[in-house]
């Protein structure tokens, strides 16, 4: 196909969108849990509002009960059909009718702890590379248990940080392993961090699109974008975020912030 991406200038506007939706099968309802006194949609945005390059932030809803929560702290957030596919999906609706943006940021709305700094990352990652389609970031993996877990995302990338491919299984293989290759440096696992940075007009595209066999194979969505002919710049970082997905990973939040 042909490429959606087209030349922007340095300093480009972005906007951040965080997808939110009330349901949820492991922690039901996470995103209003307030056992820290504040709910956690609030936690993500407030980390999130920290970065210095976006021009806004809003939270993309698809419950009216958590577009109160977010307007109680005074954050902005927008309705979205509640039965939007993804959460892509759901941002996407919103990037429509931001006309006057370049870049469109997606922040998970379960991570509160996302550090700033990589939302200015991604940003800066398309700014310098005009025909990216997109940006996103990988952390070092230096755990076996990790590496062959296949909740814990792969990717490996070239010289130039544009993603080669994403997996599920642990790429690249090792033939005859040594525990050795854990502490390479520079590292030779990478796990991806679940943070998106897109051109708005090929965001609005990919949403178009129909799933590619490697992305139906994998459930992997970054897939369909490989598979277009798209460039995915791979920023690495030392500082990723912990997602809350399970009643341990609340518990072990509200710990920290205690602390």
């Amino acid at each position: 196909m042909a490429s959606t991406t087209s030349t922007i200038p340095i300093r480009a506007r972005s906007y951040v969108i965080i997808p939110a939706r009330i349901g949820s099968s492991r922690l039901p309802r996470k995103l209003l849990l307030a056992d820290t006194g504040k709910p956690l949609i609030q936690h993500t945005y407030e980390a999130a509002s920290q970065a210095q390059r976006p021009s806004g932030f809003c939270v993309a809803v698809d419950d009216p009960e958590l577009a109160d929560a977010v307007h109680a702290f005074g954050g902005t957030a927008v309705m979205t059909d509640r039965f939007a596919a993804s959460g892509t999906d759901r941002v996407a609706e919103v990037a429509r009718t931001l006309d006057d943006v370049d870049i469109v940021v997606n922040v998970q709305g379960d991570e509160p702890d996302i550090a700033p700094t990589a939302i200015d990352q991604v940003i800066e990652l398309l700014e310098a590379t005009p025909d990216a389609a997109m940006a996103t970031l990988a952390t070092p993996i230096r755990c076996r248990h990790k590496l062959e877990d296949p909740a814990c995302v792969k990717v490996v990338f070239d010289c130039q940080g544009r993603a080669l491919y994403f997996s599920r299984s642990a790429i690249p293989h090792v033939r005859d392993w040594r525990d050795e290759v854990l502490l390479a440096e520079p590292p030779l696992f990478f796990q991806h961090i679940g943070l998106y940075a897109y051109r708005r007009d090929f965001l609005l595209s990919l949403a178009e699109m129909d799933r590619s066999d490697h992305e139906q194979l994998e459930n992997l969505e970054q897939l369909r974008v490989l598979s277009a002919g798209e460039t995915i710049l791979v920023g690495v970082t030392h500082t990723p975020a912990i997602g809350v997905d399970t009643p341990s990973d609340y518990a072990a939040f509200v710990q920290r912030m205690a602390g």
